[in-house]
């Protein structure tokens, strides 16, 4: 009986889209603010942007949408798999950015990065460097 009070409570706890969101739109701001604003950003616009970190942070709502549209998700009930493609020229036409894969697992209330890869990087990450 205690696997199956388990298993319904891990199920209530899955999250689901709109959690999914708000956690992509966090990562993808500060791989943002690591990306764009330290490394792609022309100088015109460094010019212009006086914070651009502040700027990309308060936009996180924004990159999660873009996220969960670009995003498959499986339920398994117990825990759902988020496979997400985001980036290259359809985010910012005028950057020079690469596409990122992404598998997230959700369970418990929790979500983990599994693995991550870019046109960039072709070699698959870990959980343990945030992907995005």
């Amino acid at each position: 009986m205690g696997g199956g009070v388990t298993g319904v409570a891990l199920a209530f706890t899955n999250p689901g889209p709109e959690e999914f969101e708000s956690f992509a739109g966090d990562q993808l701001a500060e791989l943002a603010v690591e990306e764009v604003c330290a490394h792609r950003l022309p100088m015109p616009l460094k010019l212009a942007i006086q914070n651009c970190p502040d700027l990309v942070r308060s936009q996180h709502k924004v990159l999660g949408d873009l996220a969960r549209r670009n995003t498959r998700r499986q339920n398994f009930g117990l825990f759902s798999l988020y496979r997400t493609e985001i980036g290259g020229p359809s985010v910012l036409p005028f950057l020079e950015l690469p596409l990122y894969r992404v598998l997230t697992v959700a369970a418990a209330g929790h979500f983990r990065i599994l693995r991550t890869s870019s046109d960039n990087d072709p070699d698959s990450a870990t959980a343990d460097r945030a992907p995005w």
